[in-house]
């Protein structure tokens, strides 16, 4: 892994500049001009947008704002995804900026969670940090952790420091060369046209026989819909960190270089789009 360290801090810095305007009905003091930034594909919307809220506040009155939630083209942010996971589904193949509405009102129950601090994102963060490393280790790295370890990786991620994060990280993401990798990738695959959040099954980096599963024997098990028709035509598109890797690429391998996103030790999670 350590000769794909340029790799993983090509991941970690990957940015979305995103363009948030302010919904028309919001009732507002004086005009309210976007605001600009630059996302960081491997956090959340709720630990980057501090400064879009305050900007908003200034022109409207403290009564009228309610909990804060982000749209784009009608459908509601979630949260819980990580940013990159959130553009690729819904606006990897729009112009830039990402252009995000955002609300103060009307707050929708039925498609967002609530997320009141900081500390739900951290729970929810190492909620999936734990899940992933049952999977490939059954639990044994996060649990030999002291608690001082859980918080560097916490804040590594809060404060968008990579060599914070990965001094604890790399400590997850290890295996031995007998092995030939994890117990069970830990993946989530995505996909724009259907109601199913995603799909999650047990998948072994290695064949009993020890040779090395590819993403395309991964598709072709959990998703056999996305892999190219035997016509050639190519029904769906997979795309990780913005990115439509090969399928031949090797499971292991891909892992490795897309834990640096925000459900880091989680999944390999990528969205699946209909071509």
């Amino acid at each position: 892994m350590a000769d794909d360290k340029d790799v993983l801090r090509d991941v970690w810095f990957g940015r979305i500049p995103t363009s948030f305007t302010l919904y028309q009905d919001e009732i507002t003091e004086r005009e309210a001009d976007p605001y600009y930034l630059l996302l960081p594909r491997v956090s959340y919307l709720t630990l980057v947008t501090d400064k879009v809220k305050k900007h908003f506040q200034k022109v409207m009155k403290q009564e009228d704002m309610g909990e804060m939630w982000l749209e784009y083209e009608g459908t509601s942010l979630k949260w819980h995804y990580p940013i990159g996971l959130l553009f690729d589904l819904h606006a990897s193949n729009t112009a830039l900026p990402w252009n995000i509405t955002v609300h103060f009102q009307n707050f929708p129950e039925k498609d967002l969670l609530h997320c009141t601090s900081n500390y739900v994102i951290e729970a929810h963060f190492m909620s999936c940090i734990k899940e992933a490393d049952v999977l490939k280790h059954k639990g044994q790295v996060i649990n030999e952790m002291q608690k001082k370890d859980h918080k560097q990786l916490w804040m590594g991620l809060q404060n968008d420091k990579f060599d914070q994060f990965w001094a604890i990280n790399r400590k997850l993401m290890e295996y031995s060369v007998e092995e030939g990798g994890f117990r069970y990738i830990p993946f989530r695959i995505y996909q724009t046209t259907s109601d199913r959040p995603f799909i999650q099954k047990l998948f072994r980096p290695v064949t009993a026989e020890g040779q090395t599963h590819t993403l395309g024997d991964l598709l072709k098990e959990m998703f056999p819909t996305a892999v190219t028709s035997d016509d050639g035509e190519k029904k769906y598109q997979v795309v990780i960190h913005g990115i439509e890797p090969m399928l031949e690429t090797p499971l292991q391998w891909l892992f490795n270089i897309s834990a640096t996103r925000t459900i880091s030790s989680t999944s390999v999670s990528f969205p699946c789009q209909q071509t």
